[in-house]
């Protein structure tokens, strides 16, 4: 049993190791003062996954004490009844190349994000690598869990605190947020480890690329859920984190947009995760 707390937690998780630890596909695994994790290896790219424990969280954004909100970010709680593994980096150019045998990137380096993916072509990925190597079954975040482990245990507009510098975030620093000073603007990615990671081991959450989710794009529930993962059907799916073009304010925990699946950019990326 490992007990970890985030910078500004509301509560305190208990972290029950998964059912499968290590398992059957992991290269290598471990303990750190992040948690427990993982690693796989294909054609020499090596991925490394953390755990993220069940746990309740408040999904969204207080309509007092969080400048720049949008009106779709209905704070509710949410809990989540399950753990998972989730890749502790976007999906990089090196691990799409060895998979899919191309690089639609406009910024190009192996240890920089895959860009310019939409949904689809991130199914198709998955598919390609799940084949491969059919012990990782591996999949997009729902939103809820893709903002759960952004938080990691947080409240605040960011895991980093009340406000982000470009130092710890790519975005676009001449668009502070909330009266911060403004930084640099690098106008490109940077590598998925090149900047802090969360209090849980996860590598930009914030800022960088888009991440897709698996949901489609909906309104919130007014009341608490349990395990959400969206509409049944829609038009758009659901995007996360800010990319490095964006004003500071995508970059926000609760912030959430939506494209068409078969939508791509030059700020477009995603991770994966796995579920138990």
């Amino acid at each position: 049993m490992v007990k970890r707390q985030g910078n500004a937690a509301a509560v305190v998780e208990t972290v029950d190791n998964p059912e499968d630890f290590p398992p059957a596909f992991a290269a290598a695994w471990g303990e750190d003062r992040y948690g427990l994790f993982c690693e796989f290896t294909y054609k020499r790219v090596v991925q490394r996954m953390r755990w993220i424990s069940p746990g309740t969280f408040r999904m969204g954004s207080p309509t007092k004490g969080e400048q720049q909100r949008g009106s779709d970010e209905i704070e509710h709680s949410v809990t989540l009844t399950k753990g998972f593994w989730l890749a502790d980096t976007a999906c990089t150019q090196a691990l799409w190349q060895a998979v899919m045998g191309n690089n639609p990137s406009f910024f190009k380096g192996p240890d920089r994000p895959v860009e310019n993916v939409s949904w689809k072509d991130c199914q198709r990925f998955l598919e390609g690598i799940n084949g491969l190597i059919p012990e990782l079954a591996l999949r997009l975040p729902t939103e809820a869990e893709w903002e759960y482990a952004c938080r990691a245990g947080t409240t605040t507009p960011f895991s980093f605190g009340k406000n982000i510098t470009s130092d710890e975030v790519n975005y676009d620093g001449n668009y502070p947020y909330a009266g911060g000073k403004k930084g640099i603007y690098r106008q490109e990615t940077v590598g998925v480890k090149a900047l802090a990671c969360n209090e849980w081991g996860l590598y930009q959450m914030h800022g960088n690329v888009w991440e897709w989710c698996r949901d489609w794009y909906g309104e919130y529930p007014s009341e608490s859920a349990i395990d959400p993962i969206g509409p049944e059907k829609g038009a758009r799916r659901v995007l996360r984190g800010g990319g490095w073009y964006n004003d500071a304010r995508h970059a926000r925990s609760a912030c959430r947009v939506r494209h068409g699946p078969g939508n791509r950019g030059g700020g477009i990326g995603f991770r994966f995760a796995r579920g138990q």
